[in-house]
């Protein structure tokens, strides 16, 4: 297991449809729980990786197997969010892997 190298705990923002009072729909995001995770830069192989998805991939984020973590949901801890891009589980079942996007709020300073 990999409990031991997660050195942070995200929480998880999950995308959720609601009304807007007005017949039209608003996507939301609703906390779904914390998990601890390990946040890291992605390797070259793994940016190019992401690149074939046409997808800017950022940051990897490792977190024990079976996390519930979803295309589409946001990681947010420590003033930073990251925008899940895919998920993947090793082979050997040893821990789950989210290829992540390090998102800014507009107008906001990178910290």
């Amino acid at each position: 297991m990999i409990r031991h190298l997660l050195n942070r705990v995200v929480e998880v923002w999950r995308p959720t449809i609601v009304g807007d009072g007005s017949g039209g729909q608003l996507v939301t995001f609703a906390q779904v729980g914390e998990l601890p995770a390990k946040i890291d830069q992605p390797t070259a192989e793994e940016r190019e990786e992401g690149a074939q998805w046409g997808a800017q991939l950022t940051h990897i984020a490792r977190m024990m197997p079976g996390a519930d973590v979803r295309r589409g949901d946001e990681l947010r801890g420590d003033g930073q969010v990251y925008r899940v891009l895919a998920v993947v589980t090793n082979s050997r079942n040893t821990y789950t892997r989210a290829l992540c996007e390090r998102t800014q709020p507009e107008g906001a300073a990178t910290p």
